[in-house]
């Protein structure tokens, strides 16, 4: 479905040009794609050429067999990839219904928008109405977001640390989340995070340190040596919720 060849970035800083990504191949199949690491490493910056945010330096992308390299985010939102960025943005004067059926991209009306909120573990009257503004915390507006995305229900989607800004409870409930679309989709989810319980319920775990991946496998083959610390790359990278 998705296939990344010799992927580079460099950031010009005040500081002259910063080599972020080295030459990343990957292929996405699987339903579930875990991408891990240090801080630093690169893993943001992945997710958000993935999604059009940022223009690779060097290399190709390819979706679907086509070649999406040159696209905007908002013809790859055509072809069939969501993002979700870590920290959502707030939209003074659209309320949580307008996003959610803007995301969905057609009129869905209040029920079906308020079965998304309820999936994300929102109580469906307490939000529908709201504005999506300051008035939101950052845990609301992350379960949002992602009701957004399950709203659009597309092929790709890429989620950028999603368990920022949730709290013990309510990251319960995202792992339930994600499970649910886990089963639901005819597609697949890359999720960039350093938590032991979503990596567990990965198909794939890429590991990525210092600009380049450094280990691709199952969760058996990979999730030990994380919770080992063994890795001498990814060590103190892989956090866990109890």
């Amino acid at each position: 479905m998705l296939e990344l060849k010799g992927i580079s970035f460099t950031a010009e800083t005040e500081n002259g040009d910063v080599e972020i990504l080295k030459d990343i191949n990957l292929n996405v199949s699987e339903r579930f794609v875990a991408v891990t690491g240090p801080n630093g490493g690169g893993k943001s910056t992945l997710a958000k050429i993935i999604a059009g945010i940022y223009a690779p330096t060097s290399g190709r992308i390819y979706f679907n067999g086509e070649d999406i390299t040159e696209l905007s985010v908002t013809e790859r939102a055509k072809r069939g990839i969501s993002y979700a960025f870590q920290q959502p943005v707030r939209f003074k004067g659209i309320t949580v219904s307008d996003l959610i059926t803007a995301a969905a991209g057609r009129d869905i009306g209040v029920a079906e928008a308020c079965t998304y909120l309820s999936e994300v573990g929102l109580c469906a009257r307490d939000y529908i109405d709201r504005e999506v503004n300051s008035s939101l915390s950052g845990g609301e507006l992350k379960r949002i977001e992602i009701a957004t995305v399950l709203a659009r229900g597309t092929q790709l989607s890429v989620f950028d640390e999603p368990e920022a800004g949730i709290d013990l409870w309510s990251f319960g409930s995202l792992i339930k989340v994600f499970q649910n679309i886990y089963r639901k989709i005819n597609g697949s989810i890359i999720i960039i995070s350093h938590q032991e319980r979503i990596l567990d319920i990965a198909d794939k775990i890429v590991v990525i340190s210092a600009g380049q991946i450094v280990k691709v496998g199952t969760k058996d083959e990979v999730l030990p040596d994380l919770i080992a610390g063994s890795t001498s790359t990814t060590c103190g990278a892989l956090s866990a919720h109890i």
